[in-house]
This record gives C-alpha cells, structure tokens and sequence, in this order.
C-alpha cells in the first residue's frame, strides 16, 4: 500500500496550518511550524496569492492529508457523501470522522491519527466485542470501541491517555478511561465537529 514517507512538518507549513501529525509534540516549541510558519523549499515564504483554483486544492489537500489518507481513499468517500442525503460536503467530514482510526485518536489511545491507524491495523481495538483491523470501518451511533485487554500495559497508548485532557473529547463521544473503552454517543453534527475547513470549497474543486 502506498503512503507518504517524508518529513510531516512539511506538511503542515505547505498547508499553512496545524495538521497535528506528530502527536505532543506539535504541542509543544519544537513543532516545525511554530518556528518556520511558512511553505517548505526555497521560495516557500515568498509565494504569491491563490487562483479560486488553487484555493480549492489547497482545502481539499488540507482534510486529506489531515484524515491520513491518500486521493483514491479520498475521492471514494467524497462521492459516498454525495449519495446520501444532505449536505455533501458536511456528509464528507462526518464520514471522516466516523472511521474508526479517527474513532481511536479522538477518544486519547493514540497522540496521531496515524498512530491509531497503525494500533488498528495491528487488532488491538474491538467493536461492540469484535476485534476490526479495518482503520477504514465507519462506526455507528451507539458502537463501542475497547482496548483488548492484553493492550493495555503498552507504554505509549497510557502515556496518551494521561495526556488526552490537552485536546479533549469530543461532545458526541463518550471516554470510560477506567475502562479503555469509549462509546459513540450520537453521530456528530457539522457545528460539533470543530475543524476549520471550507469544505464547500472541495465540493467545488470535485465538481469541476
């Protein structure tokens, strides 16, 4: 499977955004884009504005390099959110974030989305009781997600538990710390999701 490799500073600067790839440390003063708030390369300070174009690749490329995922992954949830009823665009982040890797980095087991991909894919998570290696797996309103119990003396996944107060859970799901366990309350709304994207602009950009 193919995935990006190189350094995700860059990604964030590229997109002129916090992207939160790297966990804590984009918390703390070593983030690279708190030092160098401006594109990668040699020009990368010195670009100039935006074609209607560009702006919608640029939100487009901002939520897809967010979520971890690459364009066909992308572009297949994109028209599964235009199937269904609603907003297209406010379907899409909802679907977002109703995978189940997003599931896990949003109730604290992992610091990255891209950790939690890596746990799911290795089956330390269960649904409603059944182990799922799907980082793709949409949940439902009601479905709980739980830390196998042989998981839950690893390092990292407690270490980011004790840490999960500095970005906090979201209102829709539920944290049972104490347990290693989190429950989807409801599916979220657009108003509750808290992202700071224009998705209207990638409905525009699939459009064309």
């Amino acid at each position: 499977m193919a995935r990006y490799t190189e350094a995700v500073c860059r990604i964030c600067r590229r997109e002129n955004t916090k992207l939160f790839l790297k966990g804590d440390r984009c918390y703390a003063s070593k983030c690279a884009f708190e030092r160098r708030a401006h594109a990668p390369g040699q020009h990368g300070s010195r670009r100039g504005k935006l074609s209607e174009y560009g702006l919608q690749l640029r939100e487009k490329q901002k939520v897809k390099r967010s979520y971890g995922l690459l364009e066909k992954q992308f572009r297949a949830l994109f028209e599964k959110a235009e199937r269904q009823k609603g907003i297209t665009g406010a379907n899409l982040l909802i679907l977002l974030e109703r995978r189940l890797d997003n599931i896990v980095y949003r109730l604290g087991f992992a610091s990255s989305r891209s950790q939690a991909r890596q746990l799911v894919c290795h089956g330390h998570f269960l649904v409603n009781d059944r182990k799922v290696d799907i980082p793709s797996f949409l949940v439902k309103s009601g479905d709980t997600v739980a830390l196998k119990e042989k998981s839950r003396k690893i390092a990292f996944i407690q270490e980011s538990l004790e840490t999960v107060a500095r970005r906090g859970t979201p209102s829709w799901l539920e944290l049972e710390k104490a347990a290693f366990q989190g429950r989807v309350k409801e599916l979220p709304a657009r108003e509750e999701l808290g992202l700071q994207v224009s998705e209207q602009l990638i409905v525009e950009y699939y459009s064309k």
